[in-house]
């Protein structure tokens, strides 16, 4: 190994012989070493150059091993510290790990000591490094994941913005469209593009990227249909009681374009052009699933038990309760129409 690849160590003794046997010992194993007679000059050492590891002695005149190593932390950067002790100072190590040292080395008399030293040396300089690494391989993973989720919020961005301008672009020509049937179908196209861009809008305006506040999510999705469909003469009132509930970005989509379909059909069929009506949401978390319920206090369902429109909206409800592995089931024993989903958080 050469000397600038070895290690450099600092030995902190009072005791001038053992200093000189173990700057020997470790040269001998690879080290680099240097020796202070005391605390405060190998604090001063240790300022003016970093070590990969200090070893310290407990008993020194003057500055006893634990101010030393106290001292030693304080700096800028510190190093790793092994505590030397006496054989029956067990008491002194406990302290001396409590304070920061990585390990502690018992003297003893001999050629024991020095292999005990240079071993201990360098599984703290080993543990040390593991260390550095893991800390350096973490710091890697968050800013690549900050990286993915600042990708994946500008795309959220970006079709979010994309679907807006789809739905303006529909909205414009269901205007210029003289025919009342595609006129209604072209606005009822706009208003599930609107609902499947809100969800995106959601995941780049929330706290995450991939998973969708369910009850701010429908919450502005039911603020948008009440506008839409209340009129002076018909006013809407949407409610939704929800509570905290979050889903991924396709459940999330499924789940808005069922409350779409669902409200939407409400606001149009349960109650007279005339008449005032309300439409209820209910989301509730329970376990591992959880459960949508969209209900007025209208008409009810047709004789038959077929929800009344064209059947574009109930095929588009029942292929997206498929993707949740589920359906929605109808209440014939409420007086209007009661819709019920539960599914798979």
């Amino acid at each position: 190994m050469a000397d600038g690849d070895a290690p450099r160590i600092l030995y902190i003794d009072d005791d001038e012989g053992l200093r000189r046997l173990v700057s020997r010992a470790l040269r001998r194993r690879g080290f680099q070493i240097d020796c202070a007679s005391d605390g405060k000059e190998g604090v001063a050492l240790a300022e003016q150059a970093r070590y990969d590891l200090i070893a310290v002695d407990h008993y020194m005149p003057g500055q006893d091993g634990l101010a030393t190593l106290q001292q030693l932390h304080q700096l800028p950067d510190p190093s790793p510290v092994i505590y030397v002790t006496g054989s029956e100072e067990s008491r002194v190590a406990v302290a001396a790990l409590k304070a920061g040292a990585i390990d502690y080395v018992v003297k003893t008399i001999g050629e024991d000591f020095f292999d005990l030293l240079a071993r201990a040396i360098e599984n703290g300089i080993a543990r040390v490094r593991m260390h550095t690494e893991r800390e350096q391989a973490e710091a890697r993973l968050r800013e690549s994941h900050e990286r993915l989720e600042a990708m994946l919020r500008e795309v959220n961005h970006r079709v979010a913005n994309s679907l807006q301008l789809v739905s303006a672009f529909v909205f414009m020509q269901a205007r210029n469209v003289h025919n009342e049937e595609a006129r209604a179908a072209l606005e009822d196209t706009q208003r599930r593009i609107a609902a499947i861009a809100q969800v995106h809008r959601r995941l780049y305006t929330g706290n995450s990227v991939n998973r969708v506040e369910m009850a701010d999510y429908l919450g502005a999705l039911l603020a948008d249909l009440e506008e839409t469909w209340s009129t002076p003469e018909a006013p809407r009132t949407l409610s939704l009681s929800a509570e905290p509930l979050t889903l991924d970005t396709d459940k999330a989509v499924a789940v808005g374009l069922i409350v779409n379909e669902l409200v939407s059909n409400a606001c149009k069929y349960a109650y007279g052009p005339n008449e005032a009506g309300e439409v209820r949401v209910e989301l509730k978390a329970e376990g591992g699933t959880f459960l949508v319920c969209v209900e007025d206090d209208g008409v009810g369902l047709s004789g038959d038990g077929a929800v009344k429109g064209t059947g574009l909206g109930s095929k588009l409800i029942n292929v997206m309760a498929s993707t949740l592995k589920s359906a929605v089931d109808y209440d014939t024993g409420h007086k209007g129409v009661r819709a019920t989903l539960r599914a798979a958080a």
